[in-house]
């Protein structure tokens, strides 16, 4: 069963309002971060398993790609980025005349992917500065936007494996 708010109201401007939403808090969290942390220190906030940091990431998702050559890194990135919005943009658009999960996770998707092109296209890099550690575990440092792509892709998932109902 597809979970699905029907109204007679286009839901497709308050989805972009929620994209809009998230880039305004990543670009806020990124820019208290910046005048905050110096590059490379960190502020614990939970001794041992949570802190903030300041990472400048030229890579990939999680600092894949770090050591390949910047230029080709970056551009790449930024044009598999492009291409990502421009597809998720037309996807939302499509299903978000009625409020839904899926739109709920796409808008989110969006969101995070604008977030993060527009670094990457203003400074190179994307400042990562959540930092988790679980008992011997480190998950790599990461940002609002990629915390929103993930919860996007998470709730598609869900979507996707959710038992529908026949129509």
């Amino acid at each position: 069963m597809s979970l699905t708010i029907h109204s007679k109201r286009d839901s497709r401007i308050p989805l972009l309002l929620l994209a809009a939403l998230v880039v305004v808090a990543d670009r806020c969290s990124k820019l208290w971060i910046v005048h905050h942390i110096n590059p490379g220190y960190a502020i614990p906030v939970i001794p041992g398993v949570f802190r903030l940091t300041h990472v400048l990431n030229t890579g990939a998702a999680f600092s894949l790609f770090d050591s390949a050559s910047p230029v080709v890194v970056r551009d790449s990135l930024i044009a598999f980025s492009v291409l990502a919005v421009i597809i998720v943009l037309g996807m939302l658009w499509r299903v978000g005349r009625d409020l839904s999960l899926t739109g709920i996770a796409l808008a989110l998707i969006l969101g995070g992917a604008v977030g993060n092109l527009y670094d990457r296209v203003r400074f190179s890099h994307v400042v990562d500065f959540l930092e988790v550690h679980i008992v011997h575990y480190h998950w790599p440092d990461f940002n609002v936007a990629d915390s929103c792509i993930v919860i996007g892709a998470c709730l598609l998932l869900i979507e996707i494996f959710r038992p529908q109902s026949e129509r």
